[in-house]
């Protein structure tokens, strides 16, 4: 009997020793923390769907005057091969410095757009939301590695719109613009993630 009782217990161990690896797996592995970079690439990423959602509205069969806005960043210089040589503290004060002035532009169109009552004006108004938040994550970030705080160029807008049709190229122009821009931010966040470590 007692045999009997050891040979149980032998087997029924080696059966929870079996076990032991699916009980581990089956574990809840914890989830990394984002980091604030990983917030700005989230944020800006969420910025160009916003973006790529209000160009539908926007959309046109005819091509769209260009050069209505003079004083917005300059995208033609920035390149994809560029983005592995950024430098941390330059590239997001610029960034920085950039988006406050689509902050400036996109309040203006927002003014000229309750004027004309356009019914995207809510989805711009989130945007706006959206870039306010983003500035300040941004400026948190440079802080934390102290970046130095551009001074952002004046903006250069367009006179009186006296037509909705105005409103409508100014706004996709403007749009198409800052959609380029959203689209070197991510990657440039991105690539600077790791600089962000070895400065920290």
């Amino acid at each position: 009997m007692k045999l009997l009782l050891d040979s149980s217990s032998s087997l029924l161990f080696s059966l929870l020793l079996a076990q032991l690896p699916i009980f581990t797996s089956a574990s809840p592995v914890p989830q990394r923390r984002p980091t604030d970079m990983d917030k700005l690439s989230n944020q800006t990423k969420n910025l160009m769907k916003l973006t790529q959602e209000l160009l539908r509205e926007h959309a046109f069969d005819s091509d769209v005057e260009p050069h209505r806005f003079r004083s917005l960043p300059e995208m033609s210089n920035r390149s994809a091969s560029d983005l592995n040589n950024l430098e941390l503290k330059p590239t997001l004060s610029q960034l920085h410095a950039d988006l406050k002035l689509y902050e400036h532009h996109f309040e203006w169109l927002n003014k000229v757009s309750k004027k004309h009552h356009h019914p995207s004006l809510p989805k711009l108004v989130e945007m706006i939301r959206e870039m306010k938040s983003l500035i300040n994550l941004l400026h948190r970030q440079m802080l934390r590695v102290e970046a130095p705080r551009l001074t952002p160029a004046t903006p250069s807008l367009p006179p009186h719109l006296p037509y909705q049709f105005d409103v409508l190229q100014s706004s996709h122009e403007l749009l198409q613009h800052f959609k380029l821009f959203c689209d070197w931010a991510y990657r440039a966040f991105i690539s600077l993630k790791p600089k962000v470590t070895v400065v920290q």
